[in-house]
């Protein structure tokens, strides 16, 4: 695998807690079987590039199904040949504290 990406997407028409549609996102992400990791500002997950890709898509037309304004927001980090970015990344830092 060889990048991780960070998404955040939600509505901003459905009041001020969005959190039943954040959840609805993180199932899309969950049932696509990549490696994930929830955060309090938004998910990264970690694929090959054109199937992150997809899975940010699949979020995006989720939530379009019924909501009129959607905020994305998305952050990618790629290295070739990686594999367990999200747990290596961390560790790779704590190990240096």
């Amino acid at each position: 695998m060889s990048v991780i990406v960070e998404v955040s997407v939600f509505p901003m028409d459905k009041g001020v807690s969005v959190s039943p549609f954040v959840a609805r996102v993180v199932k899309v992400i969950e049932s696509s079987g990549l490696p994930y990791e929830l955060n309090p500002m938004g998910t990264c997950i970690e694929g090959e590039w054109p199937e992150v890709l997809r899975v940010v898509d699949l979020c995006f037309k989720d939530l379009q199904q019924d909501c009129d304004r959607i905020y994305l927001t998305m952050k990618a980090d790629y290295r070739k040949n990686r594999s367990s970015g999200l747990s290596g990344k961390p560790a790779s830092v704590r190990s240096k504290l």
